[in-house]
């Protein structure tokens, strides 16, 4: 069943709970009244992650940001990790292959207080996509490289050939082929969105994604778009996307949870707020497998999803913990898992 949201409705509504916040102004962030579902943080650096799994991540970008102490390298460090495990199937080694039975992969990463990004797309044969998009944003006057052009460019980089298809991912792909309906594959989209925090208040993000399994060959989704799947303002806060990602990009959909945080949203409430707005204007309505995660500058974090919600990950130096993000239209995923 398709769920509808009144347009009006909830332009009224959220226009009256936005009274209770005070606007940015002059690109400095004034005081707002905290969504008590939003934890206020404490300790930093804080990393705000994507999926259970992002755990992992997380803890691997604290431990490289307490010895090196660059955000960046955190970031990159963190979703390395993801690439790396071979059992995820959304994300770099072991990522689902696209009709043709090749790994592509998407990747960007975004620093706060230059506003500086990288990006590649449909990228082949490179294990680490996050690193390459770092590169191109260092190396290049160019913020996205795809395809053929993104390859050479990590080859003559130093980046090395790697096979990303596993034997158990090119059965399954195999297997796939001889259906006479070929649908997409149901663990298709659970994208490692990184989001961090120093106690400066800058902040960095990046994103890594195998993308849409058995997709069309060179489709590229949210995760490598600068607004869709990843954005950053040092001024605001950072927010990333993940699920299915032409519902995401559609709509800018990271810049529209950043934009509602300007106006004075905590994160969590800025993450229900942007759903609810791509709702009242899909033909979908909630049904349109959508997850968010977000931060501001003052350590406030949250996270929504449309549907059935999904799992993310939190963690300080004190502490890293998965929680279940607030629902919209619909039940949260459980420690067992569900629908991603």
């Amino acid at each position: 069943m398709v769920i509808r949201i009144n347009r009006r409705e909830f332009l009224t509504n959220l226009t009256i709970g936005a009274t209770t916040a005070t606007a940015l102004l002059g690109g400095e962030m004034a005081t707002a009244e905290p969504n008590n579902r939003s934890a206020q943080n404490k300790s930093y650096p804080l990393f705000v992650s994507t999926w259970a799994f992002g755990k992992a991540t997380n803890n691997a970008a604290l431990g490289n940001y307490q010895r090196d102490k660059s955000l960046l390298d955190a970031v990159e460090a963190g979703i390395q990790v993801t690439e790396a495990d071979v059992s995820n199937a959304s994300v770099g080694i072991g990522g689902i292959p696209n009709a043709d039975g090749i790994v592509q992969l998407d990747a960007c990463i975004m620093n706060g207080p230059d506003h500086r990004v990288g990006s590649v797309a449909a990228i082949e044969g490179i294990a680490h996509p996050i690193s390459v998009a770092r590169r191109v944003m260092e190396k290049t006057p160019h913020v996205m490289l795809a395809g053929d052009g993104a390859q050479k460019f990590a080859l003559d980089q130093g980046f090395q050939r790697t096979n990303l298809l596993t034997q158990a991912r090119q059965e399954e792909w195999k297997n796939w082929q001889k259906k006479r309906e070929k649908e997409a594959h149901s663990d298709a989209h659970d994208t490692i969105t990184l989001l961090a925090l120093d106690k400066n208040g800058d902040i960095a993000g990046g994103c890594s994604t195998s993308g849409w399994g058995y997709k069309l060959p060179g489709r590229v989704g949210d995760s490598p778009i600068i607004g869709g799947g990843l954005y950053v303002d040092n001024q605001v806060g950072a927010a990333g996307c993940t699920g299915k990602g032409e519902n995401c990009m559609r709509y800018c959909s990271s810049f529209m949870v950043v934009e509602f945080m300007r106006s004075g949203l905590d994160p969590q409430s800025a993450c229900i707020a942007a759903i609810k707005r791509i709702a009242s204007t899909d033909p979908l309505g909630l049904n349109l497998e959508i997850y968010f995660i977000a931060l501001d500058k003052r350590g406030n974090y949250g996270a929504a999803g449309a549907g059935k919600g999904f799992q993310y990950a939190v963690t300080t130096p004190e502490d890293s913990q998965v929680f279940q993000s607030e629902a919209v239209g619909g039940g949260t995923v459980g420690p067992e898992g569900g629908n991603r």
